[in-house]
């Protein structure tokens, strides 16, 4: 079994330590002495010149499909030139009443090259071969949409 480890570092800021006036940004530290500043999103008293856990929540989905999407693609024999995507997360309730993350919406365009194009189903079997295979996506509750296109 892999194992993957980061570790976040916090440091008060502030002369107290309440809600309103607590800072929220923090270092992620991550493999091959990576830093992320981050914060929490503007809307709960974050910085927004730093990334959130919301934003770091999709774009992981968001990579891991694309990771995904790239060896199914390849070993479906045809050839990414480039692989873009914009992907949207939306907060809601749980049945619990509970804020979570209730829907990615990824806006994946992709630009292929070579003797052998996918047609538009073609594009959707690689994108639910992705969806289907990505550690990411079956590690959430999330609902996930994939609205793709393709340049050629």
């Amino acid at each position: 079994m892999d194992k993957f480890i980061i570790n976040i570092d916090w440091q008060r800021s502030s002369d107290d330590f309440s809600y309103d006036t607590y800072n929220r940004s923090h270092v992620i530290y991550v493999g091959g002495d990576q830093t992320i500043h981050n914060s929490a999103a503007p809307e709960y008293k974050g910085d927004t010149d730093m990334t959130n856990p919301e934003e770091l929540f999709a774009s992981s989905l968001a990579s891991c499909h694309m990771m995904t999407f790239l060896a199914v693609a390849s070993r479906s024999g045809y050839i990414v030139d480039n692989y873009e995507c914009k992907a949207e997360a939306f907060l809601g309730k749980n049945n619990n009443g509970k804020i979570w993350v209730s829907e990615i919406t990824l806006y994946p365009l992709t630009v292929f090259s070579g003797d052998k194009y996918p047609t538009g189903e073609q594009l959707k079997s690689l994108h639910d071969k992705a969806h289907a295979n990505c550690f990411i996506a079956q590690s959430i509750n999330t609902k996930v949409n994939v609205l793709f296109s393709q340049e050629s």
